[in-house]
This record gives structure tokens, sequence and C-alpha cells, in this order.
């Protein structure tokens, strides 16, 4: 009787995962595979896949444009990812207080990214206008030099990256938070004791602890980083004189405009291999820190 009742729960359990199983493998695992064979094809969409075997990863490395799309990406992951993890922490710190107002506080943090990368970024590059712009009537009001921000070599990049880190911010406060709830308040309050200041505080108690989370925050950025591709779109597109092009834009210029698909595939591919190492970098830092936390 024992041994039918396990089949008959095992027979539901394969029944219930039948579904998702069947849409897994028809629409992520077939194209998954697709896209990989394809990276050894020549294709143009139009004719049949020609097989040219390494020649898409050797025109890759050689190709000018695509190395310095790749330079601009981590550009802008050096540019965005420091001041989410410094911001997000201090904002989530000032949140998690007993401060007057803290639900606002969180609010308004979080609220920009519910927003529509469309409406983010052509609003910032209103605020980016240098005629009518808020930000050029702040700097004229002090006398300072008006940037045309979007479309200077200098400045195109940070002014992508200022409006990526106010829009994406939300989420990690939002694991900072949670984070900070879960340290026993008794650790303060042994560190009051010992007549610790709040600096030593945060230094010795509250980062050390917020390991897991720091890691977190760092990799699903860096991995959002690479993958940068509509904020540069929608506000410089590319420019100026492609100092914004990333290699996500490059993609989609090679595939969608010049329909050579499996070289943008090629490049894809590398994209995909770079953040795969950052996930497992990720994974192996949280088994680690959650060693150390059982020792």
């Amino acid at each position: 009787m024992t041994v039918y009742n396990k089949r008959k729960h095992t027979l539901l359990a394969y029944m219930f995962f039948l579904p998702f199983g069947i849409l897994l493998v028809v629409f992520k695992l077939i194209p998954f595979v697709n896209s990989v064979r394809m990276v050894f094809y020549k294709w143009d969409v139009l004719g049949t896949p020609q097989f040219i075997g390494l020649a898409n990863f050797t025109r890759m490395f050689s190709d000018r444009v695509f190395l310095t799309s790749l330079w601009h990406t981590f550009y802008f992951v050096i540019l965005t990812v420091p001041p989410i993890l410094i911001l997000s922490f201090l904002i989530a710190v000032l949140a998690n207080s007993k401060i007057y107002g803290k639900g606002f506080v969180r609010s308004a943090f979080y609220l920009p990214y519910t927003l529509t990368i469309s409406v983010v970024c052509l609003t910032w590059a209103l605020l980016y206008n240098p005629y009518f712009g808020m930000i050029s009537k702040v700097t004229k009001f002090f006398g300072l030099k008006t940037i045309n921000w979007l479309v200077d070599p200098l400045w195109a990049m940070p002014a992508v990256s200022i409006t990526t880190v106010w829009w994406t911010m939300g989420f990690s406060i939002v694991l900072y938070i949670a984070g900070l709830q879960q340290i026993p308040s008794s650790y303060y309050e042994a560190a009051e004791l010992d007549g610790a200041s709040s600096f030593k505080k945060m230094i010795f108690i509250t980062i050390p602890l917020l390991k897991r989370v720091h890691i977190l925050v760092i990799v699903t950025q860096i991995i959002a980083s690479l993958q940068i591709f509509g904020q540069v779109y929608i506000m410089t597109a590319g420019g100026p004189a492609g100092k914004t092009r990333t290699v996500m834009q490059y993609i989609y210029e090679q595939g969608f405009r010049y329909f050579r698909m499996g070289y943008a595939q090629s490049m894809a591919f590398i994209m995909f291999l770079i953040m795969l190492v950052f996930a497992y970098l990720q994974l192996r830092l949280m088994i680690s820190s959650s060693k150390e936390e059982l020792i």
C-alpha cells in the first residue's frame, strides 16, 4: 500500500511538472541550443545558414568597434556598481533607523524603480537639455559652464550612468533593508554597553553581517549593467561618435540592422559566458559565506 501511494504521488508530481517542463524545453532549451549552434554559421535571415566554424570569433576579436563597445560596457559597470552599492547601503541604514517619516524615505527611493525605462530616460533627457533643462539652469545659477551632457563625449556615459543609478538603486535598497532587519538588536545593545559609537557599530557589526547582501547586490548589479541597452539607445543612440555604444547595442545593430545573425549571436554568446562567470562567483562566495556563519 505504501509503495502504491509512493508511485501515485511520484506520478502526480511528474504530471504537475510536465506542462512547465514542455514550456521550458520549447521556449528555453531548444532556442538556447539553436543560438549556441548559430555562432558557427553565417546567416542573413533570408538565406540558408552557411557553416564557417570559428570565423565569427576570429572576426570579433579583431573588430575594433566590438572591443571599444566592450570597454564602454565595462566602463558603465565601473560608473554604476560602486555608487549603487554605497548609496543603497547608506539610504537603507537611514530608512531602517528610528527617524520620523522613514516610510516616506523608503517609498521615495523605491518608486523610481517601478517606472518604465522610456519614462525615466526621456525625463532625464529633458533634465540634461542644455537650453531649458533643470540641471543646466542650476549650473547657470552658480555661474558654472553649461554642459551638453548627452552630446559631450566626456560626459555622455556618466550622464547615462547617473540616470541608471537613480532608477535602479531602489531594488538594492530593499535588499539592504531586508538584511538589516535580520541583524539581532542584541548585537547593537551589547556594543552600546561597551561604549561603541554609531560609526563603530556600522563598521564592526552592520557591514560584516551584511556580507551576503553585499555579494548579492554587487553581482546582480554587475550582471544588470553588462546588459545595458535601453538607456543608451533612448538617450544617446550610442553617440556621440560611438562613445556610449555598448556591446548589447552593437549586437542589436549587427543582428537587426545588418542581419548578421551569426556574428551577433557570437557576441551575445561571449557576453553570456562573462555573465556566467559572475554568477558562478556569486554562488561560490555565497557558499563560502554560509560556511563561515556555521563556523
